[in-house]
């Protein structure tokens, strides 16, 4: 009930052992990009790198260079997507959203937070975590590319603000 054998204890604790040496090893080969918070494009390739080493660990279907395989497969496409993106604008398009512009000079753009479904009390929450108590205080709040919210005040020259979608309303 609570196990087969002792050779499947055996198996797992050395597969695990000798598996995260390797991805760590991978992970570290590929980068701070490989958990970073970043897109939905890295998001899934850290869901892959986690699924992929739990199937490693528990499947005796699978063997150890074969999720090995899989992890740098994983790692090797992230680095070509990434380098790729540098390079490609239609490509950098397709994994990464534009930030969008949630507040304006101290105003709601109400249709911009329907479209990125985002309310006023996240946009709030996000002020407030700022030491914010009024939205007259706010120049700008971002809905980043990552999913977080950026929030900026001020008056003197804001150029930050450049690349940031602004959709009517």
């Amino acid at each position: 009930m609570f196990f087969e054998d002792y050779y499947s204890l055996l198996r797992v604790t050395v597969v695990t052992l000798v598996a995260y040496i390797s991805l760590v090893a991978v992970v570290r080969f590929a980068g701070k990009r490989a958990l970073a918070k970043l897109s939905a494009f890295d998001l899934i390739v850290t869901i892959a790198f986690g699924s992929t080493l739990a199937t490693v660990l528990l499947s005796k279907d699978v063997a150890f260079l074969e999720g090995l395989l899989a992890f740098v497969l994983l790692a090797g496409l992230q680095w070509a997507v990434a380098k790729l993106s540098m390079q490609f604008s239609t490509i950098r398009k397709f994994i990464r959203s534009d930030p969008a512009l949630l507040v304006e000079n101290g105003q709601y753009r109400l249709e911009t937070m329907a479209s990125e479904r985002i309310n006023k009390a996240e946009v709030d929450q996000a002020i407030r975590s700022q030491g914010i108590g009024s939205l007259a205080d706010v120049r700008a709040v971002v809905l980043e590319p990552d999913g977080s919210l950026s929030v900026l005040t001020g008056d003197g020259p804001c150029d930050l603000l450049s690349d940031v979608v602004r959709r009517p309303g």
